[in-house]
């Protein structure tokens, strides 16, 4: 598990990536690429934001520290300590929740072994619960790194992690077989269209 370095700096590529994004946006508005700044800066760091980051990214885009730091503590998507390398994200607001996104917790629980906010002994994987990840048509779900997994259930969950610790890649998207967002039991509406004198 990485440490908190003293100094940070971003790689050339990430430096030139922030850049980019930076550029975006008008002169003077510069600190609206702190989002995007802040996930190179994390996913350069191991999946967290040590204060050092912090203070590089505020000098880069020309903030006070705490505005930074306001930013990175507020939002769910950001580590301010070691949270594993994997990061495993369940979305436990209401339509996850109601369809089982607490049994989907602890299954990832079970197979991790850690609780939610911890991170396994080795630091290769995190488990933490997060707010709406934008897929509740496919609830319960869960992030891994940039991928969805939906359609979970406490089964699917445990077998995503197994996969991810023996090395394997899980196929992203929803786990129940269906495609996308499509109804579970195919279409129930609109299955024949008719058209002229009969309609």
């Amino acid at each position: 598990m990485s440490t908190a370095p003293e100094k940070f700096e971003l790689t050339p590529e990430n430096l030139a990536a922030a850049k980019k994004i930076i550029a975006k946006y008008p002169p003077g508005r510069q600190a609206s690429a702190v989002m995007p700044v802040l996930m190179l800066a994390q996913k350069q760091h191991d999946n967290w934001l040590p204060q050092a980051a912090l203070e590089y990214v505020a000098k880069l885009l020309g903030m006070a520290p705490i505005r930074v730091h306001e930013v990175a503590s507020f939002y769910t998507m950001y580590n301010l300590r070691p949270a594993g390398r994997v990061q495993v994200q369940v979305c436990t607001t209401t339509p996850c929740w109601l369809r089982g996104s607490g049994a989907v917790v602890a299954a990832c629980e079970r197979a991790l072994g850690v609780a939610c906010g911890g991170v396994t002994p080795d630091g290769r994987f995190g488990l933490k619960e997060v707010e709406c990840l934008g897929a509740c048509v496919n609830a319960p779900m869960m992030q891994i790194g940039d991928e969805y997994y939906e359609d979970l259930d406490s089964a699917s969950a445990a077998k995503l992690i197994e996969t991810l610790k023996s090395g394997g890649k899980p196929r992203p998207g929803p786990q129940s077989g269906r495609k996308t967002s499509e109804p579970l039991g195919g279409p129930t509406t609109l299955t024949t269209l008719r058209f002229g004198k009969d309609a």
